[in-house]
């Protein structure tokens, strides 16, 4: 039976920085939108939490449950560095569910009161040298992406709130980013915080800019 070192492809000896290294790039490999699976994420990053237990340096408690928005909001929010924005986000799922739609006024207050699993609904920090899909990463949350190079519309996100800029390359048209429409793995707000809707690839005119994984992996073989 493979190790938590082996699902990471690391030698036990490994430190805190390896492991973080390893599982960054472990994760992504395995992430369903990457030609992963969701069996194959949760293996992932079920070794990563088990080889955290050994490491105070990585600050990580495997055996939590994840924190739920209620639980959330009795914390203060994170107080963001000069080189840092906050980000308030939101699961478009969640907008599906609860009958919500984009233009709720209060919709990142109405998904908090919701008291749901902190990964749809909560607050992360960008630093400056980081997209919005990569700080989604860093805190460990699931967020669909494919190309990760502006090239589809798999990781698109909605701004609620805030500045974002386009970037350059964005496979967007004018009509969506006249919408607030914007590209997590090529984009980071500038303004000091924001609020963002992300998962939003099926909304009406993104569907057709999806980039089937399929697509994705012929082209990786092409490469």
């Amino acid at each position: 039976m493979p190790t938590p070192f082996d699902v990471l492809e690391l030698d036990p000896d490994a430190g805190p920085a390896a492991v973080e290294a390893a599982y960054r790039d472990r994760v992504k490999e395995a992430h369903p939108d990457h030609g992963g699976s969701v069996r194959e994420f949760l293996v992932v990053r079920d070794a990563y939490e088990r080889i955290a237990e050994g490491y105070d340096a990585l600050d990580h408690d495997a055996d939590s449950e994840p924190e739920t928005t209620a639980e959330a909001a009795d914390r203060e929010p994170p107080t963001p560095d000069p080189d840092q924005r906050l980000v308030r986000y939101v699961d478009y799922e969640l907008l599906q569910e609860r009958g919500w739609e984009l233009t709720d006024p209060d919709l990142f207050e109405k998904a908090q009161a919701a008291d749901v699993d902190g990964d749809r609904c909560g607050r992360c920090l960008v630093e400056d040298a980081q997209t919005l899909l990569e700080a989604a990463e860093a805190d460990e949350m699931v967020w669909p992406y494919a190309c990760r190079g502006g090239a589809c519309t798999n990781c698109a996100v909605a701004v609620l709130d805030g500045e974002m800029p386009t970037g350059a390359g964005s496979i967007l048209p004018r009509s969506m980013t006249d919408r607030g429409i914007r590209l997590s793995c090529m984009g980071a707000p500038v303004s000091d915080e924001a609020t963002v809707v992300f998962n939003v690839k099926h909304l009406p005119g993104l569907d057709d800019l999806r980039l089937p994984i399929s697509r994705f992996e012929q082209a990786e073989l092409d490469d």
